[in-house]
């Protein structure tokens, strides 16, 4: 049966591709903290230092399921938007590239692209790539706009090719459009309209396309408004953050849709939109809140940098997920223009004062 998490979005992976659609990620074998990392005052700096230190073997992430590890291709790349958008481990961040193209990790991932081809992890791989500033028609043998825009309907939508069924979404529509406006043919205009057209009449965007209800998620939100700026669709955009802006929680997080209590990942990605977009006030409360989720000096040395899912504290089990998404809202960054390039080498550590001795 397929299954669904959120990993920069909501992208629903047929079951033979089990590792990318666990939710809890191990850190074990976790790559040790360098000699060479320094320390830094930046939230989103020492957030990507800690989150390199939790890769499994240096280079990538894994999720367990039944006792079992699985490689988790999703989290490893949202780690890789992370490190570029915090401008850090930029080490890390080339080995993590360079395992996701491997032939059994990307095979994995993208399906065969005959009878299984995802349209969200496509885009999304997409994304990384060019972030990375590689080359995406020949990443892991595999011409990544090519295959995306294979799998675009006539009627616009981007759409899974599977034998599990067509799972695709709003996550994944909109993480085509930023990484398909970053290539030589730019976004293509039906595209672009579905999505645009999917809009809620209140301003948000569902996380699924063709309910009888149009109900408004923040993360959908979030990166259809990214998608719909960068693509032209500004009134679009600029509602979305509207949305945005009326349902952010007193203490300045978003809550998943279903909840009222804030959480980092669908903070991360609100305050990347809201930063990004122009809606500062709105995006510095959000801000403010990732910080008071990051485990500062106070914290375990091993846990500082780190970010918490919610209040209730530091869990291991969602942990790097959640510190991921919190760097897009740390550094506010857009989705459109995130680049590695410049990115210092090392694994930062938060600066914190040295103990007094007597």
């Amino acid at each position: 049966m397929p299954a669904v998490r959120r990993s920069l979005g909501l992208l629903a992976i047929p079951a033979l591709t089990l590792a990318t659609a666990l939710p809890a990620a191990t850190a074990a074998h976790a790559a040790p903290a360098t000699s060479t990392s320094s320390p830094t005052v930046r939230p989103d700096a020492a957030a990507g230092g800690w989150l390199a230190r939790q890769l499994v073997d240096g280079d990538h992430f894994e999720s367990v399921f039944n006792g079992t590890a699985y490689p988790d291709q999703g989290l490893t790349i949202d780690a890789v938007l992370a490190f570029a958008a915090s401008h850090s481990a930029d080490e890390a961040a080339a080995k993590a590239t360079a395992w996701l193209a491997k032939p059994e990790i990307i095979g994995g991932y993208l399906g065969d692209g005959t009878t299984e081809a995802y349209a969200g992890v496509t885009a999304k791989l997409l994304l990384a790539v060019e972030v990375r500033g590689g080359n995406p028609t020949a990443f892991g043998g595999v011409d990544l706009p090519a295959r995306l825009r294979s799998l675009q309907t006539a009627e616009g939508r981007f759409s899974d090719r599977s034998q599990w069924g067509d799972y695709s979404n709003a996550f994944g529509q909109s993480l085509a459009l930023i990484a398909l406006h970053r290539t030589p043919g730019d976004a293509p205009a039906a595209a672009v309209d579905y999505l645009a057209n999917s809009q809620c009449a209140d301003g948000g965007f569902p996380v699924s396309f063709g309910q009888a209800a149009c109900t408004s998620d923040p993360d959908a939100t979030a990166l259809a408004a990214q998608a719909l700026a960068a693509t032209g669709r500004t009134a679009k955009a600029n509602a979305g953050l509207g949305w945005l802006t009326a349902h952010q929680n007193a203490d300045g997080g978003f809550a998943a849709a279903g909840s009222t209590t804030s959480n980092a990942n669908s903070t991360g990605l609100a305050t990347q939109a809201l930063l990004s977009g122009g809606r500062l006030g709105s995006g510095l409360k959000g801000w403010g809140r990732l910080v008071k989720f990051q485990q500062g000096c106070a914290a375990d040395p091993a846990l500082r940098g780190a970010v918490a899912y919610d209040a209730s504290g530091f869990n291991a089990g969602n942990g790097a997920r959640a510190t991921a998404q919190a760097v897009l809202g740390l550094a506010g960054t857009p989705l459109a223009t995130l680049s590695a390039a410049g990115a210092r080498p090392d694994a930062p550590t938060l600066a914190c004062p040295t103990p007094a001795t007597r």
